[in-house]
């Protein structure tokens, strides 16, 4: 049965998978483990189903040969109780009867295969190849999606932040629905991108995500963007023209600032939520159609309607899952994230400090990064990804210092640069200031003490010569010439 083998595989061949033998005849046993072993595969021995369930439920393997006859639990029970467990791993029955009915019961009860004795182990080997590279595809394929979906669900929404992590948890859930979604949130929150989020992540991904500034076209104009209009229906419309509903049937519409609709507006609006259709402008028939609603509003939708502003029957209609995204004040732990996350997209678009995979390298000094985690970032995640942006462009080495941030934002946190060195502080100078102030002592003092050697100073100070160069570049201290005491 076994191929006579001549020399042993090396240890290099033993790579192609696990397999085990459960079999109550030694000689089968041995023989299926040389012939494994010649073939690249790891192998181990059960002599009985009992002792086989054991090995199962201590690890896994790729493939297993199971006896169906043997004394103590037959084949056929041994495969149940594996079903029962594990559905995927892949199991070919060895039977000595060549019985049809049995191998048909076999196959009828989960196994992938059988041979009968005496086997071609060439063939067997064939097999066995064949099953164990079928199911690691089918694995890998499972798993690469899996990251996939893990990796690109919501790309460019960053965080981690328990706010962010449940506010996530409920896009997950409700991408697969079909209601309308309310998102809430300060302008520069990112709702957008919430939206498209959920858009990628539902059954209308493949279909079209249409965006509407609903506050940037006069009512007039917006109506006829949303709901098209035929030829004649006004001065200009020269030829008909499909709206955005139109366009966007079996995808999805989001409506951004959808409190500024006008009331006309909002009527229709609400008539294509009830009644699925709506009737473009100059038109006599209405056109059904299949679109999913998204809207988002940085007011407060509710108030609005108190004040006779909004419809409060839209309102209701639009407020069936509310999102509401938290103001970056309030999840200051994710700011090193979200910078992180624009310096590597702004150095690509600019090709500038990568490294050899195309991540950034790019970094703040450590009292840029306190003046952004104590702002208030009163424009959210947008000022802060043009905060970035402006560090890259200005960064001259790979540690941004403080002077690359814009002066609104230094002048939000009380802090002035420049001052010149060994002018008096301003009354009013900020924490930042006033450390920065006694920073500038201490390095020029040493400087002095050292003869204006940067190296000996370091080594006096503790610290590395490149740290030592960037708090001198930034804190804008003049280097003397050696035994220049002027």
């Amino acid at each position: 049965m076994p191929l006579e083998m001549t020399a042993p595989p090396s240890e290099a061949t033993q790579n192609k998978g696990s397999v085990l033998v459960i079999d109550d005849e030694l000689d089968i046993r041995e023989g299926l483990d040389m012939l494994l072993t010649y073939a690249g595969y790891g192998v181990e021995l059960a002599q009985g189903g009992i002792e086989g369930l054991q090995k199962m439920g201590a690890r896994a393997y790729d493939l297993v040969l199971l006896d169906l006859m043997m004394p103590d639990l037959s084949g056929m029970e041994v495969l149940q109780e594996v079903r029962r467990r594990d559905r995927d791993t892949p199991i070919f029955m060895i039977t000595a009867y060549g019985s049809i009915e049995a191998a048909v019961d076999a196959l009828k009860n989960g196994a992938n295969d059988y041979f009968s004795k005496p086997w071609d182990n060439e063939k067997l080997i064939i097999e066995i190849d064949r099953m164990i590279a079928r199911r690691r595809l089918e694995y890998e394929n499972v798993h690469l999606k899996r990251a996939l979906v893990e990796r690109y669900s919501f790309p460019n929404i960053i965080g981690k932040s328990e706010r962010m992590v449940r506010m996530l948890d409920l896009v997950g859930q409700v991408a697969s629905a079909r209601s309308t979604i309310l998102i809430a949130g300060e302008t520069g929150t990112g709702k957008e991108l919430v939206a498209k989020a959920i858009h990628a992540n539902s059954p209308r991904a493949e279909q079209l995500f249409v965006a509407v500034n609903s506050g940037s076209l006069p009512p007039d104009l917006l109506e006829s963007t949303l709901f098209g209009h035929v030829r004649g229906a006004f001065t200009s419309a020269v030829q008909s023209k499909k709206g955005y509903f139109e366009v966007a049937d079996r995808g999805t519409i989001f409506f951004d600032e959808i409190g500024t609709l006008g009331p006309e507006t909002q009527i229709k609006l609400l008539r294509v939520i009830q009644e699925k259709e709506f009737t473009p402008l100059g038109a006599t028939e209405p056109i059904k159609v299949d679109v999913r609603i998204l809207a988002a509003t940085n007011a407060d939708l509710f108030q609005l309607v108190k004040e006779g502003k909004f419809r409060e029957d839209l309102y209701y209609r639009l407020d069936v899952i509310k999102i509401s995204l938290p103001p970056l004040r309030d999840r200051k732990e994710d700011i090193p994230l979200l910078v992180e996350h624009f310096f590597d997209s702004y150095c690509r678009e600019n090709n500038k400090f990568l490294d050899s995979a195309a991540h950034s390298i790019l970094r703040f000094a450590p009292e840029a990064i306190q003046i952004l985690m104590e702002h208030a970032w009163p424009g959210n995640v947008r000022e802060l990804e043009n905060v970035v942006e402006r560090a890259v462009v200005l960064a001259t080495d790979a540690v941004a210092p403080v002077e690359v941030l814009p002066d609104s934002l230094l002048q939000a946190n009380g802090i002035r640069l420049h001052r010149g060195e060994g002018g008096p502080l301003p009354a009013d100078a900020s924490l930042f200031e006033i450390v920065n102030d006694y920073e500038r002592q201490v390095i020029t003092q040493r400087l002095e003490q050292c003869n204006w050697s940067q190296t000996e100073a370091s080594e006096s100070l503790h610290v590395p010569l490149s740290t030592l160069n960037q708090k001198i570049k930034r804190l804008d201290i003049k280097i003397r010439k050696k035994g220049d005491g002027n």
